[in-house]
């Protein structure tokens, strides 16, 4: 069993299944995140978010699978009675893309389900995450990556309905320098968008969460739909959500209740761990009350 400090993770994504009462964590491995061949990806399994057992091999990628090198940010989502694994890839010679994997478990195995990365081929993109519409409509939200166009931009494409592909045409949601709390990290026209995640509050608020830098370093901010649709238009909260040192976060809702906010921190390796915070819902907004693990 491991506590969450022995468990070396970057981007924690914490899935709860209320069926059998068990939490499924999934990450970017600490120790590849940057250099190195992953071997894929992990889970660990818990009753009570304290102790976990793992890790366990959620996905190992086939010797042809295309590629090799920063496998981040994977976080599952249960679709049509599936569990679907949204994660980005990259290879030497193709760009930065998020793909999306299945498994008839939480668990695993993963295996690839279309053909390649759903977001599009020439463009580099990182940290997809699955949005559901009012309708029932699925979408892929995913990072356009500041590597390609120095002001990194949260962006969204329909999904068909079997999530093997992407359909119709990117629309950008907003630009990493729409928020006031926003620092360039290179000269001044750098700016990173990390982590997009949504959330309806408890008074029909859509809210999507994601990473930059500000000034206390990485940090996390929330933008809110004027309309409650994912086209937006999107207004950025004024302060970050979180400040100093951690970001890349979800939310999910405990067992026993309360809204549960998973991140890593600090954000330097090999130093980042997985902490979760217990989070207000205040309808508009979101605010962090404090530290659980």
């Amino acid at each position: 069993m491991k506590r969450l400090n022995d468990i070396h993770l970057r981007d924690p994504f914490i899935l709860p299944v209320e069926s059998i009462r068990k939490y499924y964590l999934y990450g970017t491995s600490g120790e590849t995140a940057w250099t190195g061949k992953p071997h894929g990806f992990d889970v660990y399994i818990s009753d009570d978010l304290q102790q976990w057992d793992g890790p366990y091999p959620a996905f190992v990628p086939e010797p042809s699978f295309w590629a090799d090198q920063y496998y981040w940010a994977p976080e599952v989502h249960e679709w049509k009675g599936q569990y679907y694994m949204l994660a980005s890839f990259k290879s030497e010679n193709r760009c930065r893309g998020t793909e999306i994997l299945v498994s008839s478990r939480p668990e695993g195995p993963f295996a690839v389900h279309g053909d390649g990365p759903v977001t599009p081929r020439d463009w580099e993109c990182l940290d997809g995450t699955l949005y559901v519409d009012r309708a029932g409509d699925p979408w892929i939200v995913f990072c356009h990556e500041w590597v390609q166009i120095k002001d990194g931009e949260i962006c969204a494409m329909r999904l068909t309905p079997d999530l093997k592909e992407a359909t119709g045409e990117p629309i950008t949601l907003f630009k990493a320098s729409d928020a006031p709390w926003v620092r360039p990290v290179r000269g001044d026209d750098v700016f990173v968008t990390d982590g997009p995640f949504f959330y309806t509050s408890r008074t029909g608020e859509l809210l999507l969460l994601w990473s930059s830098f500000g000034e206390e370093g990485y940090a996390m901010g929330i933008a809110r739909s004027l309309n409650g649709d994912i086209e937006g238009p999107w207004v950025q909260e004024q302060e970050p959500f979180f400040r100093k040192d951690g970001g890349h976060g979800m939310l999910f809702h405990g067992f026993a209740g309360g809204l549960m906010l998973p991140i890593h921190t600090p954000n330097k390796q090999p130093l980042e761990r997985p902490h979760i915070f217990r989070v207000e819902d205040r309808g508009g907004t979101l605010a962090i009350e404090s530290a659980l693990f």
